[in-house]
């Protein structure tokens, strides 16, 4: 895999995994989200820190922190990322914004979810909702997004009410937690719509792709995304897992982590922070029973199955889309082999990874997976054990670390992505406790509720899509 010098003053251009798109900076990058050519944008070179250079973070606020680490993929393309990182995490509810729980003698939480959509979507959503503010200068987008549970909460919070952008949120139907759905639908912003789709999350994502390769919708709209296809969403999470190792002794004490996965952002953005200097022994792949992850860094098996709902409905997902840039990185940037790999998956339901990249996957990768029951033991376990509750999510992440233990002396770190009010039913039954939303959210379930139901149709999801941006104007709000 390739690498490069800490770049600071013009910051990282940017390519896509497929080769045939045009290379843009990271405004470019934040703007047009999926590339022309169906592929993911990926740095041109990774920038690095030293170990020096990571020493020297420590004691960092977190949004000073985040600033430093994001400064070398934005360059010159955000002049006040400091004043608009300290701006983003003040309204966090922490004063440390991602708090470290210790769990056990070396097992520790990083808890991700303390924004104001419950969720650790917050930490980048956020960010990202003034980005595009400070960036469009004048311009208008209509972002468009798919969502298996927090990501369309966390988007439509960051987005609500913004000049100049027009947000669509796809979801599943049926698929999501009342909680999750409800922060989406109850937002009244006109610039905000939500949209329920009678199938998977897949389906959702695949929508959202079809509608960036339908040149003239894409033209028409001016097409940007907020999932984590676009390269800004895994770049303001790398800082995270910088916070957290630092916490610990880093550069000079290694850490390995465990992230609940579904569409493999958030456990990238690690695996990115690696490829910047972060020593970190391993990174555990924890999913749900929807486990082609799993079985993939098992025995080299990603083939797709039928998406089965589950408690932690934020992983029911079989197409990652961010694998597509690991394997870009596996393959060497052979972005004609990544297509090629990508297209007949896609096609045939199998994806054929070379066993040698698959193997060189598995020095630092691992997989885990736990059902639903299994889930719901973990979560009475935790609780009888450290008095901790946890949601779906988290306790599969939980499971995950104490599965694949590192080596001794090395910290292991969950990431609790949710807050366990989101998931209060399972939670209770598993616990025998009823987690409490915040005040903030205490009238969620009377709120009224605001959406359209469509068909896995493209036609139909755009013309919803035009609707809502007629709807814009006509209240007034540009796009």
């Amino acid at each position: 895999m390739r690498g490069g010098a800490l770049i600071r003053e013009s910051g990282v251009r940017y390519i896509s995994t497929r080769g045939r798109a045009p290379a843009l900076d990271f405004a470019g990058v934040l703007r047009a989200g999926l590339a022309e050519d169906g592929g993911l944008y990926v740095p041109e070179a990774w920038p690095r820190f030293s170990a020096k250079e990571i020493r020297a973070l420590r004691g960092l606020s977190y949004a000073e922190l985040v600033a430093k680490v994001m400064a070398p993929f934005v360059g010159d393309a955000v002049p006040d990322l400091p004043r608009l990182a300290s701006a983003t995490y003040a309204g966090f509810a922490h004063p440390a914004v991602v708090p470290l729980v210790q769990l056990e003698t070396d097992l520790f939480l990083l808890e991700l979810f303390h924004g104001p959509t419950l969720a650790f979507k917050d930490l980048a959503m956020q960010l990202l909702g003034r980005l595009f503010e400070e960036l469009l200068d004048g311009e208008s987008v209509t972002i468009v997004g798919a969502t298996s549970g927090d990501t369309g909460a966390a988007a439509i919070e960051a987005l609500k009410g913004r000049r100049g952008i027009t947000v669509a949120i796809l979801h599943p139907e049926g698929r999501v937690s009342e909680v999750q759905r409800r922060q989406m639908t109850t937002v009244t912003a006109a610039n905000v719509g939500n949209i329920a789709i009678r199938g998977s999350f897949d389906d959702c994502q695949d929508l959202v792709k079809k509608m960036f390769a339908d040149v003239a919708f894409r033209g028409e709209q001016r097409l940007s995304a907020v999932n984590s296809i676009n390269w800004a969403r895994i770049a303001a999470q790398i800082p995270y897992y910088f916070a957290a190792a630092l916490a610990l002794g880093a550069p000079d004490r290694m850490v390995a982590f465990s992230v609940p996965t579904g569409n493999f952002g958030n456990i990238l953005a690690a695996w990115a922070a690696v490829q910047m200097g972060l020593p970190v022994e391993r990174l555990v792949v924890a999913c749900n029973q929807n486990d082609i992850l799993a079985r993939f860094l098992a025995a080299n098996d990603m083939s797709l199955r039928p998406v089965r709902p589950s408690l932690s409905p934020s992983m029911d997902i079989q197409v990652s889309s961010n694998f597509e840039r690991l394997l870009f990185e596996l393959l060497d940037r052979d972005a004609a082999e990544t297509e090629r790999i990508m297209l007949n998956f896609r096609a045939g339901g199998r994806m054929a990874v070379p066993e040698a990249a698959w193997r060189h996957m598995g020095t630092l990768f691992q997989g885990f997976a736990l059902d639903d029951p299994g889930t719901e033991v973990e979560i009475g376990r935790l609780w009888r054990a450290a008095g901790y509750l946890a949601d779906p999510h988290t306790a599969i992440g939980i499971a995950g670390a104490r599965a694949r233990a590192p080596g001794q002396g090395v910290a292991m770190i969950a990431a609790a992505t949710a807050h366990p009010a989101k998931f209060a039913p399972v939670v209770m039954r598993a616990s025998g406790v009823s987690p409490p939303l915040p005040a903030r959210l205490a009238d969620l379930y009377q709120r009224p509720e605001r959406f359209t139901v469509a068909a896995n149709d493209l036609a139909a999801v755009e013309a919803d899509v035009r609707t809502l941006a007629a709807r814009n104007r006509a209240e007034g709000i540009k796009v």
